[in-house]
């Protein structure tokens, strides 16, 4: 672990982003309610939140440090792409950057989760789906 005693403690803040690509059909069902594990956006912002808490379990050299706020957006771009924001804004000594990825990322795990079923085709696999343009739009040192 990298020591960041000496560092100031400053307000940190990272946004980051991805995608996912379903089917037209299985869009249509996210947007319309008709999921049958549930609703697909609180299922993942949930999971979101959860993880962006846990990443220094998850991430060996990241510090534990105080998650202030988690903002999590989606978007639906267009008749197959979802995308997913996700904001974190700390009071710490280190970046948020990680902590917004894995938002982003496990958001993006727990949509293909829940329309899976009508993702697959019919030998079970997944010809279309992807996630894809996992990045950090912005970093803030305030």
């Amino acid at each position: 672990m990298i020591d960041i005693s000496g560092k100031e403690t400053i307000t940190r803040i990272a946004t980051a982003s991805g995608r996912i690509k379903l089917r037209k059909s299985t869009l249509e069902r996210v947007k319309n309610n008709q999921v049958k594990k549930g609703d697909v956006f609180t299922i993942a912002k949930v999971a979101a939140f959860n993880a962006v808490k846990i990443v220094p379990n998850l991430i060996p050299f990241c510090h534990p440090i105080p998650i202030e706020n988690i903002d999590i957006d989606f978007e639906i771009e267009n008749d197959t792409i979802i995308k997913v924001s996700c904001k974190v804004k700390s009071f710490s000594k280190t970046g948020v950057e990680m902590e917004a990825l894995t938002g982003v990322g496990i958001a993006l795990l727990n949509i293909w989760d829940v329309v899976k079923m009508y993702e697959k085709d019919e030998g079970g696999q997944y010809p279309s789906t992807e996630i894809f343009d996992i990045k950090v739009e912005s970093k803030v040192k305030e």
